[in-house]
């Protein structure tokens, strides 16, 4: 007879910094979101003091420099922290991931001048961000983003609409693509839009099937004006800047999504032991034992894919492709995990007594959001053969 259930997870971690920084992450995770994760998430709310307390605490900096007041710590760290806050609630752990993607433009691309006047802020002043680079008719086509950006003087002023931004309407400023030349990628220009500029205004959050704690809005740009000053990188290269921005963003999601994951097997571990049929716990049974060992070898393989595009990147080595294989195999494991999870608690599984059926609701969007997983598999494709002929199209 079993008497199993979930253990901590053993994380290989590089210094004794980053071992206290999770001790951290994960008792402010016991205090601060767990208790009402469930509640908040099936009521929608948004848990903004919680973010203003990972801010306090340095956790919305972690990857970025010391010297506008970041972290600096490795991805490789800063990767297992977000994958422990997604395990505790989804909407936390991917709003930091957005939040840190939203940050990159300028942390990467940025002036000395445009860093120091808005990086301290952005990083550790308690401030909110989001990124705007799809929209409605083109989302995974983003080259062809219609959002416009048109030079008068010293001034911008941008039109358009943008869609499926994470904390739209709150985010307390936008890393936004909008064109400012012709046609394709060369034709696209990143600017930095605080929240509240006048002509910037947020549609009703999308109703979703997961998530529903975090907004996710269109953003109308009706003649906002932003100052020359906060345009990032030259003009023409943001969309070079955007795909950096998501390789590091795809990682990120695929540590959010491993948390998932393994939030789902500790709820399986837990109630597989517990449950008792035919006389001894259901955990004992060998079909169920299968699927737990399955279950818990794609997460350990998710999470040593990611964290080994992780270590390439804080090398300085390109790591366009393992991010995206970890992006995708992640998201794919989290789905298939969750699933299970539900498949094992059986009718309870079902119902939003147990947090099993939110876990595999809020697992799918991963497939989905910063590059599906079918763009990840061209992408992946691309590394391998190279690009597509164009021949006969």
């Amino acid at each position: 007879m079993t008497d199993h259930g979930p253990q901590p997870v053993e994380r290989q971690l590089p210094t004794e910094e980053a071992r206290d920084l999770l001790a951290l992450v994960r008792d402010l995770v016991q205090r601060e979101i767990e208790p009402t994760a469930a509640e908040e998430e099936e009521a929608g709310r948004f848990p903004r003091e919680v973010f203003r307390l990972l801010s306090a605490s340095g956790l919305l900096a972690l990857p970025y420099t010391e010297e506008f007041g970041g972290g600096d710590q490795p991805y490789e760290v800063y990767l297992q922290v977000l994958e422990e806050l997604a395990a505790a609630r989804l909407t936390v752990g991917l709003g930091v991931s957005v939040h840190t993607l939203s940050c990159h433009a300028l942390a990467g691309y940025g002036t000395k001048e445009q860093q120091a006047e808005h990086l301290p802020a952005m990083l550790g002043g308690g401030l909110l961000g989001a990124y705007c680079l799809s929209e409605p008719s083109s989302g995974s086509d983003a080259a062809s983003l219609r959002t416009r950006a048109v030079r008068d003087g010293d001034t911008w002023t941008i039109e358009g609409t943008k869609a499926w931004i994470t904390h739209g309407g709150i985010a307390d400023f936008y890393t936004v693509m909008a064109r400012t030349g012709g046609e394709g990628a060369h034709g696209i220009t990143a600017f930095l839009v605080p929240g509240d500029a006048p002509g910037l205004s947020a549609a009703a959050p999308e109703r979703k099937m997961g998530m529903k704690g975090s907004p996710t809005a269109q953003l109308h740009f009706d003649g906002v004006r932003v100052p020359d000053s906060r345009r990032i990188g030259e003009e023409g290269q943001g969309f070079a800047i955007a795909l950096s921005a998501l390789d590091s963003g795809r990682l990120g999601i695929a540590a959010c999504a491993i948390g998932v994951a393994q939030a789902a097997l500790d709820e399986a571990l837990a109630f597989t032991a517990g449950r008792r049929q035919f006389g001894r716990p259901i955990a004992d049974f060998q079909g169920l034992r299968f699927m737990l060992a399955d279950m818990a070898t794609q997460i350990e393989a998710g999470r040593g894919l990611y964290l080994a595009a992780a270590r390439l990147r804080d090398a300085g080595l390109p790591f366009s492709k393992q991010a995206a294989m970890a992006k995708l195999f992640c998201t794919d494991a989290a789905m298939r995990v969750t699933t299970d999870a539900v498949q094992l608690l059986g009718g309870y599984g079902y119902t939003a007594d147990f947090p099993a059926e939110r876990y595999m609701r809020e697992a799918k969007v991963l497939q989905i959001v910063e590059g599906t997983n079918q763009i990840q598999r061209m992408v992946i494709a691309r590394h391998l053969a190279g690009p597509e002929s164009r021949e006969n199209r």
